[in-house]
């Protein structure tokens, strides 16, 4: 059964100046606000697109790669995915960098590396960003 999940963002004023929050509204687990600034420079206390995005690839990356483990035997201890997800003002989003660490007993780099490979390429946030590289990093811990 197909899942549709909701974000709404209220936006006021020009694309500079101005600012949004966006909620969750399918959880109504969180409202972050929003600004042109954070996207473009960076600045604190505030959110982007990109670093949702980030979320949700760490979150769906990190899932996959659980699934993945299991069912071969090898459920991890511990799992940590940071992604570093790239905007480029004038051209938009550049790229992902996956950075994997897990804790998972039996297993030898080599097969980390491998399973997380898969779960790059087969989460559904990866997939969907399939216009633009991914890259990752996997060790174990």
């Amino acid at each position: 059964m197909a899942l549709t999940s909701e974000a709404t963002t209220v936006w006021t004023g020009d694309l500079k100046s101005g600012r949004g929050t966006t909620t969750l509204d399918s959880s109504n687990a969180a409202e972050f606000p929003v600004t042109w600034a954070a996207r473009s420079e960076g600045t604190p206390n505030t959110t982007n697109p990109e670093e949702l995005l980030g979320a949700a690839h760490s979150a769906c990356f990190s899932m996959a790669l659980a699934g993945i483990l299991s069912a071969a035997g090898h459920t991890p201890e511990s799992m940590q995915t940071t992604a570093a997800v790239t905007f480029q003002p004038g051209t938009g989003v550049v790229g992902s960098h996956l950075l994997v660490s897990a804790k998972i007993p039996g297993l030898t780099e080599e097969q980390f590396e491998a399973f997380a490979e898969d779960a790059k390429q087969n989460c559904p946030i990866s997939k969907a960003l399939a216009g633009i590289p991914i890259t990752i990093e996997a060790e174990l811990a």
